[in-house]
């Protein structure tokens, strides 16, 4: 099939203003619980969202990470504070998250400001996670050239003999989460003849005001 003819026709819902909550964040949600109903592909991660950042540069830099909680108004996802996303981070805190649940046929943009979670909290967080992604963390020297796949596998063994018996493996220093505090959230459904339902909430004096987007 040539990639131009390639499309989808979205029938399965619509949006309106009346069906919304005030607060975005029930909203999310409300929709994050629907996306994770009965009927979604067991392949799809449903909490998986895109994050874009940039650097002073302005250099936009987009990959995949995974939503491991929404806390205090926040969506809060977990890296290595010496990766790329973490440098870019310290440079531009205005960062972009989406997310995409296809089997709905609707998308959730977040604009917000990201700033690293407490120490008590990456470290909880990292105590909750399975071991193999304990070492992980403390093996990899994220976003940084490597000789090639077995130098990952030696550092993987390396790192196995030192703890082995232990289950409170430490979190690293160099590892810890983000709190991404959002000033607009949209809410698109795909609707028929590309004309898409997009009702965007944003941040005004400490309220949020619901405005509809032209598809």
């Amino acid at each position: 099939m040539l990639i131009d003819q390639m499309r989808q026709s979205y029938t399965l819902h619509g949006l309106s203003e009346q069906e919304l909550d005030p607060d975005p964040l029930v909203q999310f949600r409300i929709w994050f619980e629907q996306a994770n109903a009965d009927g979604k592909p067991d392949w799809l991660e449903t909490n998986a969202m895109t994050l874009s950042t940039a650097d002073r540069q302005g250099f936009v830099t987009s990959r995949v990470v995974l939503l491991k909680g929404i806390e205090q108004e926040s969506f809060l996802f977990f890296t290595n504070y010496r990766s790329e996303k973490a440098r870019q981070i310290a440079e531009n805190p205005q960062v972009a998250l989406c997310f995409q649940w296809p089997h709905l046929q609707r998308q959730v943009r977040i604009c917000g400001t990201a700033a690293p979670t407490s120490r008590a909290t990456s470290v909880a967080y990292f105590c909750s996670r399975p071991l193999g992604s304990r070492y992980g963390a403390i093996l990899s020297s994220q976003s940084e050239p490597i000789s090639g796949r077995e130098e990952l596998e030696q550092r993987l063994r390396e790192t196995e003999q030192k703890y082995a018996g232990q289950d409170d493996v430490p979190c690293p220093e160099h590892w810890g989460g983000y709190a991404v505090t959002p000033v607009s959230i949209e809410f698109w459904q795909g609707r028929e003849n590309r004309l898409h339902d997009r009702l965007d909430y944003r941040r005004s004096e400490g309220q949020w005001e619901v405005v509809r987007l032209s598809p």
